[in-house]
């Protein structure tokens, strides 16, 4: 027959066990290399690209919004000539709502509850609701083809940006 204080000690270190294999599951998975591969998608030939150009893809799938943008001046993780063209997820990092690109203001706004994001530094917050930058997408220019190749940041509402 096993007392209090036994089934009490037994309990604890039963609940220990699970905790420590659930935390080792998880750091196992975390060093484990990514089985999801964001796929490769050409948006636009560099040289079709003019100044102010904003041009409407989805990336990394069909339900997932995003714009290119050749802004005037150099861009946090830019490609192109000057470092110009970022490409950025258009749906808000704090409800999901639709951003639009406002070329007057040079900055993407939210419709919903007016968060403000800056294309040119990495999609950072400038003022609004959001807690997050927008999430960028990854680019590069290879034979002439803009080409989008990952996305840095979580497009909102999803666990992983690779369904």
């Amino acid at each position: 027959m096993v007392n209090r204080r036994g089934f009490i000690k037994v309990s604890c270190t039963g609940v220990a066990g699970l905790v420590v294999a659930r935390h080792g599951m998880h750091s196992v998975a975390a060093q484990s290399p990514q089985t999801s591969v964001y796929p490769i998608v050409d948006i636009a030939p560099l040289s079709s690209i003019a100044r102010g150009a904003a041009i409407p893809f989805s990336y990394p799938d069909e339900r997932s919004p995003a714009l290119l943008l050749r802004v005037n001046e150099p861009a946090a993780a830019g490609v192109g000539p000057n470092n110009e063209i970022v490409a950025y997820s258009t749906l808000c990092t704090h409800k999901g709502c639709p951003v639009s690109y406002k070329p007057e203001r040079k900055l993407f706004i939210c419709p919903c509850h007016w968060s403000t994001f800056d294309p040119v530094k990495s999609g950072t917050l400038v003022i609004g609701q959001a807690s997050e930058a927008l999430p960028q997408i990854n680019l590069r220019v290879l034979a002439g083809m803009v080409q989008a190749q990952g996305v840095s940041g979580l497009i909102y509402g999803r666990y992983t940006n690779i369904v």
